[in-house]
């Protein structure tokens, strides 16, 4: 058998790299809403008098996991086999044979097990909106530029283009084997026990003051 002979297997096919998607805004203004906190909680603590570097620190022990909660926690993470959504206080995994829709309104929606959930890591700008169909608009008039690339895409706004790639992936993967199961939803004790926590301390401080 010579060498020309010898059939040469075909490659396996590289998977997907998993998608994420997560707000800037969110996070930037939960970056500045933890230094503002730690900086009056912080001089609170080491300048106050009586209980009032208590109550600052049971102000921040609740404070604290719900702006993170809010702002730096949500994320959507999307591969081939399943979408995970990662809201304020739970987790929902889904695999794309449970989900039903995904859809953009005024707020972003996922449809699966006959439930919806939110997405907060993809929220919805009216505004964003509007300077994309702006854009769009001004796309579609004859130019030289539409003539030197006919096929240019319409402007989208980056919630709606987010939704679009994960109804893609659904369409793409809900058949497949990996992709069959259940929901799952765990809820995000490390989040809520530190704010029950603080909440209930706090609450006893301020009723002793008063």
């Amino acid at each position: 058998m010579t060498s020309s002979d010898k059939s040469t297997p075909a490659p396996t096919p590289t998977p997907y790299a998993e998608r994420t998607y997560r707000s800037a805004a969110g996070i930037a203004g939960g970056v500045l809403l933890l230094v503002l906190a730690g900086w009056l909680g912080g001089d609170a603590v080491i300048n106050g008098d009586g209980r009032t570097p208590w109550i600052a620190l049971a102000g921040l022990l609740l404070g604290v996991p719900l702006v993170v909660a809010f702002t730096l926690r949500p994320l959507v993470s999307a591969g081939e086999a399943r979408i995970r959504v990662r809201n304020p206080l739970r987790t929902i995994t889904a695999p794309w044979a449970a989900v039903t829709d995904i859809r953009s309104g005024y707020s972003t929606e996922l449809f699966a097990g006959d439930r919806k959930y939110q997405l907060w890591a993809i929220p919805v700008s009216l505004r964003a909106r509007k300077r994309a169909a702006r854009a769009t608009a001004r796309s579609d008039r004859p130019s030289r530029a539409d003539a030197l690339n006919p096929h240019m895409d319409a402007v989208r706004a980056w919630s709606d283009q987010a939704v679009d790639d994960l109804r893609e992936l659904r369409e793409r993967n809900a058949a497949s084997e990996a992709a069959q199961g259940g929901i799952t939803v765990r809820w995000a004790y490390e989040v809520i026990a530190p704010a029950v926590a603080g909440a209930i301390v706090l609450a006893v401080l301020l009723a002793v003051t008063s």
